[in-house]
């Protein structure tokens, strides 16, 4: 039986889209009914890729190099799309890289529960977003994509902590503020089945972030750190440039981000926020 880094490493390693999500999804499948029966698998270690393997496509380019189309159009809807796709798919193996990547701490099977579920619900929405593509006769990897998105990863790779502020509960909480703009934009479209896809995301995103600040102040717990305090030096060390107000205060919160975590580390206050 594989341990879990080694399974994680095993999704790391895997560079088709689908079959990556595919082996996820079957090794959270073994982790859980393990833990169903009250074990659990045994965590081991194993050394994690600093970059996870990817298919030949898509072409992966500079931010400012990757072209920008209108939402309010079909061509602009499939890169909508496209551009989710491949934040699922970057998000899938960033939940698994947190668990060799950190295995030398030591951390409650709790947080091993909450990473594998997160991982499990990303490869889902990976696919969720795959199949609205091939609907409007795309797929993953027909246009360029955003070459900075493991970034984040690389930044954090000796910084258990910072890894947590930056993946979790930055990058995935601005998940919460855009995606019901874009869920509007699928609506219409009477595109009802992106619209079904992109509120299963939104509502498991919030879970995502949920855990990232939950750990987040298990750590600060233990090393007698100050959360807010910790957080704002963390971001302004690994995120460049601030944070892009309007943010989704509700589910913030219902995340567990209160707002003094992300305002003050804001660019500008907006005349009007999201509730």
């Amino acid at each position: 039986m594989m341990t879990l880094c080694e399974m994680a490493v095993d999704v790391l390693t895997t560079a088709d889209g689908r079959e990556k999500t595919a082996k996820s999804r079957d090794y959270a499948a073994q982790w859980f009914a393990a833990r169903a029966e009250g074990t659990a698998l045994e965590i081991g270690r194993a050394e994690a890729p600093l970059r996870p393997s990817r298919p030949e496509k898509p072409e992966l380019l500079n931010p400012r190099d990757v072209p920008k189309r209108k939402p309010g159009s079909p061509a602009g809807r499939i890169a909508l799309l496209h551009a989710v796709a491949h934040i699922e798919l970057n998000a899938v193996d960033l939940h698994w890289d947190i668990i060799p990547r950190f295995a030398g701490t030591k951390m409650p099977l709790g947080f091993y529960d909450d990473w594998v579920k997160a991982a499990d619900e990303e490869s889902k929405h990976f696919n969720l977003i795959c199949d609205c593509l091939e609907d409007l006769d795309s797929f993953y990897g027909a246009l360029p994509a955003h070459a900075g998105m493991w970034r984040a990863a690389e930044d954090t790779v000796d910084d258990f902590m910072g890894r947590l502020a930056v993946v979790p509960m930055v990058l995935e909480a601005r998940g919460l503020d855009v995606t019901p703009g874009m869920i509007e934009v699928f609506r219409k479209a009477g595109l009802d089945k992106a619209v079904q896809s992109l509120e299963v995301i939104y509502a498991e995103e919030v879970g995502h972030v949920a855990y990232g600040s939950k750990w987040f102040h298990f750590l600060c717990g233990r090393h007698d750190m100050d959360p807010k305090e910790t957080f704002h030096n963390l971001v302004k060390t690994y995120f460049k440039g601030a944070l892009k107000p309007p943010f989704n205060e509700e589910k913030r919160a219902e995340a567990g981000l209160p707002p003094d975590f992300y305002w003050p580390l804001a660019d500008q206050v907006p005349d009007s926020r999201l509730g």
